[in-house]
């Protein structure tokens, strides 16, 4: 089975269009990131004037201290809650590449299929044996491919929920820790 020119036009221009998908999906990444990161700023520029006002006005150690631990735990639930964001825009971008990838290898395992078909349906008699082991040989590849592609999605779900676990520990052990400074006053 041949491939004409316009079926190798065709492959080029829908592997070009994947590639400039791809690349709009990370810019829109990086400007979700960049977006992020000057809310983020602006905010903490914000807190951190508000916050100097508050230590100025400050009369004795004792309210220092309180203000301090006021300051701890809000601290601690933004950076948790900023790592929160910056792990969904990496995890859906991360989403469209796997989707992308994922539709592409789909699209040339059935090609393969297909080529394999052909040339079975015009092999020479008596090579049936040799016909049956490649298309053995192109399904244990297939259901490698698919058990790869089930322990990555698995570790990522796994990461996830320890990423999710982590954070909220963080956010508790501040609540204590801040709680824990208010009832020492």
């Amino acid at each position: 089975m041949a491939l004409t020119a316009d079926q190798m036009l065709a492959a080029h221009k829908a592997n070009l269009d994947t590639l400039f998908g791809l690349t709009t999906k990370a810019f829109e990444g990086v400007e979700k990131l960049v977006e992020l990161n000057v809310t983020a700023s602006k905010a903490a520029l914000t807190e951190a004037a508000g916050n100097a006002q508050a230590a100025l006005s400050v009369k004795d150690a004792q309210e220092l201290l309180a203000l301090q631990a006021n300051l701890f735990q809000p601290l601690a639930e933004k950076t948790a809650a900023y790592s929160r964001h910056l792990y969904d825009i990496a995890q859906s971008t991360q989403a469209e590449f796997t989707k992308a990838f994922e539709s592409k290898a789909a699209e040339a395992q059935a090609n393969f299929a297909g080529l394999i078909d052909s040339a079975s349906k015009n092999a020479p008699a008596g090579s049936e044996t040799a016909v049956a082991m490649m298309k053995s040989a192109v399904a244990a590849a297939n259901n490698a491919f698919e058990s790869v592609q089930k322990a990555v999605k698995q570790a990522s779900d796994v990461a996830e929920a320890n990423f999710a676990a982590v954070s909220t520990q963080a956010v508790n052990a501040a609540k204590t820790a801040t709680a824990s400074a208010k009832t020492k006053r």
